[in-house]
């Protein structure tokens, strides 16, 4: 992979950046890091005040390249967010007004406050990377990567995301509290002001697309493809698992495991690169016989973590 940019060396920049805002959460900034380099949407499910508006916030400062934040509520209307066709007196005719997901990072704060009817406008913008209003189709600029937030205690008023949404998200990620440690520290950073106000850009969109690109490049054996399959497939088959991983989960899958590989600075994925992101990109995809869509992510985490100690890896990847 000569004559390419090293992704280790900028995953460790952005790493960096949003930890001077963000204490003590090193893990989840790598999966959110993994996530833009895979061009993955992210789901953030925790209760208020844990940071996860933050921690979008200061990714995208830590790029060169424009944000939007949308407060989800009841009357926000498709069209609020893909834009729409306005009628313009002086030019008698109508004109496109882009909505908010015309940006690079789309913040979606409290995604299941919003009816089915507006979460389903995004599903096109996710998957496709385009808008289509009243028949016409505009493409999005890349990179393009949507981080939606939840809370999981409140549901008065909330409209779960259905599976078909839900496995439209690259990773499902909470962010937890912090240890004393790290809450202290980040008392003492915020004492005078938010660092997030002083936060500047460490890494250029440009080299985003092509990390992106590279990504795609890290080799896979088939021997780890096989056991990529092997997972996937155990959880269609496990008694206790009502709906298994869909084929556009296991190819997320695949991209997380080469993202992993590339953030290590190797250009193979290894097993336990595959293992490592197992509970974070299948756990939101599978559902659990006894359980609705508000199951626990813990439970099916667990339980993908029991499939993978059974599942025999391979020796070399």
């Amino acid at each position: 992979m000569a004559n390419q940019i090293d992704l280790k060396a900028v995953s460790a920049r952005l790493r960096e950046n949003i930890g001077v805002v963000i204490k003590g959460k090193e893990d989840v900034i790598d999966k959110l890091i993994l996530s833009l380099l895979c061009g993955g949407h992210v789901l953030l499910e925790d209760i208020p005040g844990t940071g996860k508006t933050t921690l979008v916030k200061a990714l995208a400062r830590s790029i060169d390249c424009s944000f939007t934040r949308v407060q989800f509520t009841p009357d926000l209307l498709p069209s609020d967010l893909t834009g729409a066709n306005i009628y313009n007196q002086q030019e008698n005719q109508f004109v496109f007004r882009p909505g908010p997901v015309f940006t690079h990072i789309l913040l979606a704060d409290e995604i299941n406050r919003a009816t089915p009817r507006t979460q389903s406008s995004l599903l096109e913008c996710m998957e496709e990377h385009q808008v289509t209003v009243d028949g016409v189709t505009r493409r999005l600029e890349e990179p393009f990567l949507v981080v939606a937030t939840q809370n999981p205690i409140e549901i008065q008023g909330t409209f779960p995301l259905p599976e078909a949404q839900l496995d439209r998200f690259f990773m499902k990620l909470s962010m937890g509290y912090p240890d004393g440690d790290s809450e202290l520290s980040m008392l003492q950073a915020f004492t005078l002001q938010s660092p997030l106000a002083t936060l500047q850009p460490v890494i250029q969109k440009e080299e985003i697309l092509a990390a992106q690109q590279q990504v795609r490049e890290v080799t896979v054996s088939e021997a780890v493809q096989r056991y990529i399959v092997n997972l996937c497939d155990t959880t269609r088959r496990d008694d206790r698992i009502r709906l298994g991983v869909s084929p556009r989960g296991s190819i997320a899958f695949l991209h997380a495991a080469q993202a992993r590989a590339a953030m290590e600075g190797r250009d193979y994925v290894l097993p336990d690169d595959v293992k490592a992101v197992c509970p974070d990109v299948l756990g939101h995809r599978i559902l659990c016989k006894g359980h609705g869509a508000l199951q626990s992510s813990e439970q099916a985490k667990e339980l993908l973590e029991q499939i993978v100690r059974q599942t025999r890896a391979p020796i070399e990847g």
